[in-house]
């Protein structure tokens, strides 16, 4: 984002004229083509030129209550614009395409425009993230032709109910009944215990007047599990909730404090036969159950949710490491030599191992996230047409994709902000706001040690189908390769090939391990359920291991396949290298055990490691350049383009209501008092 006629850092100038490669070409090629860039530019200027989302005061010195009114504020006039805006753009808004929100819905309500006009959550968020997605998802035609019609019209508004106070990723634990009752042809609602009450869905304390609840199915006398059920909520005209909903909000979090999380109770709450969503299973008059062929297609929404979940991460983490690049490349501390001059912070080795590391992770997250966005789409193609066969593999590749992406952004974004220094406490450098952002999501939708697990029994089963000597699917297929471990190790090469082929083998290795040692406790006498559980940590450390190995394949894969002028190409190869480079030296004691490295190689691992931070040092800004974002989708003094650090600290100081007036009321009703007792 080139911005005229302003005087820039000359640290920065001199950053920009260090850079090897065509910052507009890595643009391009992240934004999908130079159509895409300048139709992002344009919705950027469309929507941030608008005065009506500008903040007179910072919403950190507003009091919850304010800050969610003016979020809502905000959401309404967003919504408005966008229904509003030119070029046919409303063709995509009305009709909605297949994943259920249009590109422009999506990046007003990820983590880069979105978060520039709403800064700690869109209470409208899931309305069109999980509401409209399980009404297509779930709906059967006629449901879906009644209720996304009204969704996407924005005549209701929808929020998404499953977790509840007592059971989160547990699904089938929730305790929230629906009883069908033949007679009246209803379902009959109920919260039976306090832990039963629904808990944390965004919109649903004040902002939204329907819901997707998910509640146990009774029929006949006989539970069927968990079901969906749109529930009517709030009355349409006055907002007032509906007799038997007892509902509000949770309080004040970490961060997503305008999302307006809340809580949500049933007495006897009587709906139609018609509001419980039937295109998998259903309900008849009667009361007869008609279950579908699988179970499995009732997670359709929450594995969508998690695939945008891991593009958000590349979002977030692309502001963070912009704005710590930036302000270390403006910022000097020290002495690196007597005498000297003081160093850029970003000339320190340290800073850069600090850095460029998180921001390989932006390419490593973007790429893995296309691949299983580009999977979801095949596999959500193949389950309308009854085809089965992959839906594990999506579910397994999701669960810990979401997971590792979720933990690496928020472990990623407190290393920056750390690297920052005292100034990377400041709210007003937005760090300590997209951590809290970015560490959420380590929760909801699925808890990310529970979702490691999930992919565990998928990794357990295909284990087996490797040693029976069965094909398995893509993402498992490294399983068949080094299932046979009586193989002599080859030598050790400094090559990428060598070095994605260890984390398949540390991979496999991890794999076979867990399945071992469940193995070995189960024949000692322990129950199945026993020996997984206490096999558990090695279960996630296999998993994860498992994830890391065809995140840094795809990553790999991506850039030897890209069409870039070769400068370009030399850099992302390097951002490659580093990525695996830095977590097969985090983990060396893995590789040493199953691949083909040996302790005399790692200080050539390490040594590989640190000329690669020399070499992508000079890049470094040019590389946060090519994200190319806006200053105010950053909210930070720290990184803005022209890197004037100092004097928009001060500026932002000035801001704080403290500041309006040289003495504060406090002084003279407790501090004066107070000293003059002590006279």
């Amino acid at each position: 984002m080139v911005v005229e006629n302003v005087a820039v850092n000359p640290d920065l100038v001199r950053e920009r004229q260090k850079c090897t490669f065509n910052t507009l070409e890595l643009t391009h090629l992240l934004d999908g083509g130079e159509a895409k860039t300048l139709e992002r530019k344009e919705r950027e200027d469309y929507f941030l030129s608008d005065p009506a989302f500008k903040d007179e005061v910072p919403m950190e010195y507003l009091s919850h209550k304010e800050q969610y009114e003016h979020s809502v504020r905000k959401a309404c006039h967003m919504f408005k614009k966008l229904q509003e805006m030119p070029h046919g753009s409303m063709d995509n808004f009305r009709d909605p395409p297949v994943d259920s929100m249009g590109k422009r819905v999506k990046q007003l309500l990820g983590g880069m425009l979105g978060s520039a006009i709403i800064k700690d959550g869109n209470p409208l968020a899931l309305h069109y993230v999980m509401f409209l997605p399980t009404l297509a998802g779930q709906g059967t035609v006629e449901q879906q032709a009644f209720w996304i019609s009204r969704a996407w019209n924005l005549e209701i508004i929808g929020t998404y109910a499953q977790t509840e106070l007592g059971h989160g990723t547990f699904i089938r634990g929730l305790e929230t009944t629906a009883t069908y009752d033949p007679a009246t042809q209803e379902f009959v609602l109920n919260s039976p215990t306090l832990t039963s009450y629904k808990w944390w869905p965004g919109g649903l304390g004040h902002t939204a007047n329907y819901a997707v609840v998910v509640a146990q199915l009774y029929t006949q006398g006989k539970c069927h599990g968990i079901h969906p059920f749109i529930v009517q909520l709030r009355d349409e005209e006055t907002h007032m909730p509906l007799p038997g909903i007892i509902i509000g909000e949770i309080g004040a979090k970490l961060g997503m404090n305008t999302t307006n999380n809340g809580y949500l109770g049933f007495k006897q709450v009587r709906i139609p036969l018609e509001n419980m969503l039937m295109k998998n299973n259903k309900v008849l008059e009667d009361g007869t159950y008609v279950k579908s062929p699988s179970d499995k297609l009732t997670y359709g929404t929450m594995m969508f949710v998690r695939v945008v979940i891991c593009q958000d991460m590349s979002s977030y983490l692309s502001k963070a490491v912009t704005i710590a690049t930036r302000y270390s490349a403006v910022r000097h501390q020290s002495e690196m030599k007597p005498g000297a001059p003081e160093p850029q912070v970003l000339d320190y080795r340290t800073q850069q191992y600090k850095l460029l590391p998180s921001i390989a992770s932006v390419f490593a997250m973007k790429f893995s996230a296309q691949w299983i966005w580009e999977m979801y789409n095949v596999v959500n193609s193949e389950l309308d047409q009854g085809d089965l066969e992959r839906l594990p593999e999506l579910h397994a590749a999701s669960c810990c994709l979401k997971a590792l992406c979720t933990s690496d952004a928020a472990s990623a974004v407190e290393t920056v902000r750390l690297a920052c220094g005292g100034h990377g406490y400041m709210k007003s450098s937005n760090l300590p706001s997209t951590y809290g952002l970015v560490t959420a999501a380590c929760t909801y939708e699925g808890e990310n040690t529970v979702l490691l697990l999930q992919t565990a029994r998928y990794l357990m089963k295909t284990w087996q189908q490797a040693r029976s000597g069965q094909t398995l699917t893509p993402s498992v297929a490294y399983l068949n390769l080094y299932s046979d471990w009586r193989q002599p190790r080859a030598i050790w090469e400094n090559s990428m090939d060598c070095v994605v082929k260890a984390f398949y083998q540390v991979a496999a290795g991890k794999v076979k391990s867990a399945a071992e040692h469940m193995e070995r406790r189960a024949k000692g006498g322990m129950s199945s359920e026993d020996a997984w559980n206490e096999s558990s940590i090695e279960l996630v450390a296999a998993s994860t291991a498992h994830c890391r190995a065809f995140m840094v394949e795809k990553f790999v894969e991506t850039v030897s396949k890209s069409s870039v002028s070769r400068p370009l190409q030399t850099v992302l190869t390097q951002l490659a290298e580093l990525y695996a480079l830095y977590w097969l030296l985090i983990n060396k004691g893995d590789f040493l055990m199953f691949s083909n490295l040996s302790p005399a190689d790692v200080d050539g691992l390490q040594l590989w490691l640190e000329q690669l931070l020399a070499k992508l040092r000079p890049n470094a800004v040019g590389i946060v350049d090519s994200f190319d974002i806006h200053d105010e989708i950053l909210g930070s003094p720290l990184g803005a383009w022209d890197g004037r650090v100092y004097e928009r600290m001060f500026e932002e100081s000035q801001k704080s209501p403290l500041n309006s007036e040289p003495v504060n009321k406090s002084f003279h009703e407790y501090l004066k008092p107070f000293l003059r007792s002590n006279l």
